[in-house]
């Protein structure tokens, strides 16, 4: 294959001077904010703030590295947070639970099975808690019933949810289903709790049942809810993925459902049955714990416009949580700018693509964006910006280029 004719003469000049413009095309979207000191910083962040035109805009910045505030704008005024709130959720599990810890979905019975593999009794599956609950983890089920050696059921399969309260939606519904959660609210919820024409307890026994049954296990009741005996033996199993990967479901992509499963899940910490307030009342004790001011905590997502929260009690939880044993595994739960989750098509080809990480929250005329900056000169940089009364698409692209500032900044003037 011959090799391709180079250009010569004045079509060399034009070859040349268009790979010229394309990358200084290039340089120039990727350096959208400059290199700026504290004073350069805050003159680019009030022009970014100004842009979004937003009727309420609060802003804190803090550099944890040094411990200096770069830029506060109205930090101690309540807003509406919308999914940032998910950030004082997964902070209080990570805490209170642990980055390991997993929740455990069981199948239980009143009585052991027979040396023929009779259970003279019913198979009860107790829910856990688990968002994470599917149609494979039923069938790991099934199979280690049957390698418990179960061959028949001559009662029922009942679906046990009693670890929460039956409200299968948030507050801002009064407990009814709120389609915008992304599933059903449950302690016992295969695939988000969607089923036709059943709750979801009901439906995972079901669906049990039926795994059973195709595994060669016979069950001769008819399926329906219960509550599992408080002596009754464990038959089988299944665990969660770690707390830490559940916080990163929840965070990276703003995931409603997850976080109120997770919020619930607090309110048991105490044995009693988990609610929305039980578990709000964990997070508020967890925050004071770490001495973090707390503002109105209505749910575990942030759907709620009650919740009410500063930009500088945002920060303290990011500069809390950043210096504890639990700071890793909340950061890497946010989403990565022009990388992943929500913030995967925002801030592309500027200093803080790969260099910022991020909770965003959007409402109905409500833009809010937290996270963590790592400078070019290594500096971490917390930050909080929420926006009430808002363009949503403005405050974005404002919010884009003040967290590019931040990326940008040097502790001290370039020489």
């Amino acid at each position: 294959m011959p090799y391709a004719q180079r250009p010569s003469g004045r079509a060399a000049v034009l070859v040349a001077g268009l790979l010229l413009v394309c990358l200084l095309g290039l340089t120039s979207a990727v350096q959208t904010a400059r290199a700026a000191d504290g004073p350069g910083l805050r003159r680019a962040l009030d022009r970014s703030l100004a842009s979004a035109k937003a009727k309420y805009a609060t802003a804190y910045v803090h550099d944890l590295t040094d411990g200096r505030v770069l830029y506060e704008r109205g930090p101690d005024v309540p807003r509406i947070p919308a999914s940032v709130q998910k950030l004082f959720t997964t902070a209080a599990a990570l805490r209170r639970e642990g980055a390991d810890a997993r929740l455990v979905t069981r199948v239980v019975s009143e009585a052991l099975p027979d040396p023929s593999g009779r259970i003279a009794g019913n198979l009860v599956l107790v829910g856990g808690g688990d968002p994470t609950l599917d149609t494979a983890a039923m069938r790991r089920l099934a199979r280690a019933v049957r390698r418990a050696g179960v061959r028949r059921v001559d009662g029922s399969v009942l679906g046990d949810e009693s670890r929460f309260d039956l409200l299968r939606g948030g507050p801002r519904t009064g407990g009814a289903y709120d389609p915008d959660i992304g599933g059903v609210l449950g302690a016992l919820t295969v695939g988000r709790g969607f089923a036709r024409g059943a709750g979801p307890g009901l439906a995972a026994a079901r669906l049990l049942a039926r795994t059973l049954r195709t595994s060669g296990v016979r069950v001769s009741g008819r399926t329906a809810t219960g509550t599992a005996p408080a002596d009754a033996s464990e038959l089988a199993r299944v665990r969660s993925p770690r707390l830490a990967t559940i916080a990163e479901r929840t965070n990276a992509p703003s995931d409603n459902f997850y976080a109120e499963v997770l919020l619930k899940g607090l309110g048991t910490a105490d044995g009693r049955q988990g609610t929305t307030d039980r578990g709000t009342a964990v997070v508020r004790a967890e925050l004071r714990r770490l001495g973090v001011e707390h503002g109105r905590i209505v749910d575990g997502s942030g759907l709620s416009r009650d919740n009410r929260v500063t930009a500088r009690q945002v920060v303290a939880l990011l500069r809390a949580m950043h210096g504890s044993p639990q700071g890793p595994e909340l950061e890497a739960s946010l989403a990565v700018a022009g990388v992943s989750g929500t913030l995967r098509n925002r801030m592309r080809r500027t200093r803080a693509a790969g260099a910022c990480r991020g909770k965003t929250g959007t409402l109905n005329r409500v833009s809010t964006l937290a996270g963590l900056c790592r400078t070019a000169e290594g500096h971490v940089v917390a930050f909080a910006m929420l926006m009430n009364d808002a363009t949503v698409w403005r405050a974005h692209r404002a919010q884009d280029r003040a967290t590019s500032s931040i990326a940008a900044y040097l502790s001290a003037p370039a020489s």
